[in-house]
C-alpha cells in the first residue's frame, strides 16, 4: 500500500484520506492550522495522523489539495523538503465565473508547480475532474491523471486503484491544461445544463 501527505484540510482532502484510510494506505494530513489537522487525523483513524506544515513530509506521495492561487507559493515554501516526492496536483485552475482558465495559454496549473517544485520530485495531474462530495459517496469512479514520470504515474494509479476507483492515463503533464479545462465544464455544466453538482466525469468503452 502507499505512503501518503496530504496538504490541506478541505473537502477533498477529507474525502481522499477517508477513502485511503479505509484502503489499507498511511495517511498524514497536514494544514497550517495544527490543531484543525490533529482533529481530522482523529476523525479519520486508523493509520491517520497529523504532520507540520513546510516540514518534510512522511508520504512518498503528496497531494496539494489546496487552491491553485496557493500552490505554487506552498511548493516554492516547502522547497527541498518535497525532493524526490510524487506531487499529485488536484487543483483546478478556472476563474470565479468558471469562464475560463486563470493560467497561461501555454501552460497549465500543474506545469507551474512542476517549475516551482525541485528537479528530483515528479509532479502528476489528478483528482480534478472528481467532486469532493461525489468521492465522499464511495462508489467506483473513474480519475483522469497526466504526467510525465511513468513511474511516478503507476504509483499514483496503485493508489487510485485501493481507494476503488479506476485510473485512466491521459498522457504527459502538458495534458494537465486540457484536464484542468475539463474541471471548468464541469462546473459550467452544474451551473448550466445539469443544473447540479451531482455527477461525474467517466470514460464508458464500447463495442
Amino acid at each position: 500500500m502507499s505512503s501518503i501527505s496530504i496538504i490541506g484540510l478541505g473537502t477533498m482532502t477529507r474525502a481522499i484520506a477517508a477513502r485511503a484510510v479505509e484502503g489499507g494506505n498511511a495517511v498524514e494530513v497536514i494544514g497550517r492550522d495544527a490543531a484543525k489537522a490533529k482533529d481530522l487525523a482523529a476523525e479519520l483513524g486508523g493509520s491517520a495522523t497529523a504532520g507540520t506544515f513546510a516540514t518534510t513530509p512522511v508520504g512518498d506521495l503528496v497531494f496539494l489539495a489546496v487552491p491553485y492561487a496557493s500552490a505554487v507559493p506552498i511548493v516554492a515554501q516547502y522547497g527541498d523538503a518535497l525532493a524526490g516526492k510524487v506531487i499529485i496536483d488536484i487543483t483546478n485552475t478556472s476563474n470565479p465565473d468558471a469562464t475560463g482558465l486563470v493560467t497561461p495559454d501555454d501552460t497549465s496549473g500543474a506545469q507551474e508547480i512542476a517549475k516551482a517544485a525541485p528537479a528530483s520530485a515528479h509532479v502528476v495531474k489528478a483528482f480534478n475532474t472528481v467532486f469532493g462530495h461525489i468521492l465522499a459517496q464511495g462508489g467506483p469512479l473513474d480519475v483522469l491523471l497526466a504526467g510525465d514520470d511513468m513511474q511516478a504515474k503507476t504509483s499514483v494509479s496503485t493508489l487510485i486503484e485501493t481507494l476503488g476507483l479506476r485510473p485512466l492515463d491521459a498522457g504527459g503533464l502538458e495534458v494537465a491544461r486540457w484536464l484542468e479545462g475539463a474541471g471548468l465544464v464541469m462546473i459550467s455544466l452544474a451551473r448550466h445544463g445539469v443544473g447540479n453538482f451531482n455527477f461525474s466525469l467517466g470514460v464508458d468503452l464500447v463495442g
